[in-house]
């Protein structure tokens, strides 16, 4: 049962594991994306001549792989009952959630002045919108590559990428993603190392 936190002024709720569904997805996006940032390090794209190496072709199809399952994971947000719902996620348009998310900031700021983790609470203000943002980012860097494939694989353009708006918006974004991830992924470790959640439970495919 939720409780209400006096000293925090925040409503403290049991925390819950995700759907399966929903950490089946995570899981493959994460993959697919770390498959993605992985190889763009090392590959040879196409150019008139050749139309990329291997390793291109192995991120070509993770990236078109993320883009389907970004779109599974959206559907499922909205379809979904248990979960951090979408207006969780996506906080910028109503302002009680702007105002639990400020609130939520500065608890997290007052931890970390102290050199402390806040408890570890997935439904959180400000986790769920880190979260949204995060999946907007990825989602964003997914179709970007697929408006790219779809342009080639039609005759629109060349598969030469110099020039082209969406392989600039898709080189853009794949930097901020390497921030995202490092972050992300560094915080899980971080809450894995200090217990305040488990790394076997977040990839866990027990229902």
């Amino acid at each position: 049962m939720a409780h209400y936190d006096d000293k925090q002024f925040t409503l403290v709720m049991p925390v819950e594991k995700h759907a399966l569904q929903t950490r089946l997805l995570h899981g493959g996006l994460a993959i697919a994306i770390l498959t993605q940032l992985l190889t763009s390090l090392a590959m040879e794209g196409p150019d008139e001549v050749q139309s990329g190496d291997i390793l291109f072709q192995i991120h070509r199809y993770s990236g078109l792989t993320a883009a389907v399952l970004a779109l599974a994971l959206w559907l499922v947000i909205l379809t979904r009952r248990r979960g951090t719902d979408l207006g969780a996620l996506l906080p910028w348009f109503s302002g009680a959630r702007l105002s639990a998310l400020w609130i939520d900031l500065r608890l997290h700021m007052a931890a970390l002045v102290k050199l402390r983790l806040p408890t570890h609470d997935p439904d959180a203000a400000l986790p769920a919108a880190v979260h949204g943002l995060g999946l907007l980012l990825i989602s964003a860097m997914a179709l970007s590559g697929t408006v790219y494939f779809l342009q080639v694989m039609f005759g629109f353009h060349s598969a030469e990428p110099d020039g082209m708006l969406a392989m600039t918006v898709h080189v853009t974004l794949a930097n901020l993603v390497w921030a995202y991830l490092i972050g992300h992924a560094g915080l899980g470790v971080l809450h894995h190392l200090l217990r305040s959640a488990s790394l076997t439970e977040m990839w866990s495919l027990r229902r």
